[in-house]
């Protein structure tokens, strides 16, 4: 006996459902960025990034939810880093900039005291150079 009911047709359109995993926190539709999972024996809460796929245990969370993630009482929140993500700049960083800065202003300097002797004295730190790139010696040598 053939049914009369036709094809099987689909509760929500195809259209609707978007590749993109959303955050798992009720009646929030963002973007997930980052997976949380539970080690329950160490009472640990693991924030890493996003998984490849979606896991069952697994929670998925946009980046507002991530940044105020909360554990337990008792329990410790690790924290790992997405290797792709833009790492917060270190004060190494800052005192390279700081010294890139200086090092700018110099030639100005340079140029006017060497405005009146026509060629510009080579900086003894100067090794090669090769159009806006200067190889430099090290200040122990």
């Amino acid at each position: 006996m053939e049914s009369r009911r036709g094809p099987l047709k689909s509760a929500v359109p195809s259209h609707v459902v978007s590749p993109v995993r959303r955050c798992s926190r009720t009646a929030c539709g963002r973007p997930a960025v980052a997976t949380l999972t539970y080690v329950y024996a160490d009472s640990t809460a693991v924030l890493g990034p996003l998984a490849t796929y979606a896991e069952p245990h697994c929670y998925d969370l946009c980046a507002e939810h991530s940044e105020r993630l909360t554990a337990p009482r008792g329990w410790e929140v690790v924290r790992l880093l997405d290797a792709s993500a833009p790492a917060r700049p270190s004060g190494d960083d800052l005192e390279a900039l700081a010294n890139a800065v200086r090092e700018a202003a110099r030639p100005q300097e340079r140029a006017a005291g060497a405005a009146g002797g026509g060629v510009r004295a080579a900086d003894p730190m100067e090794v090669a150079r090769r159009g806006h790139l200067r190889v430099l010696r090290s200040p122990d040598n």
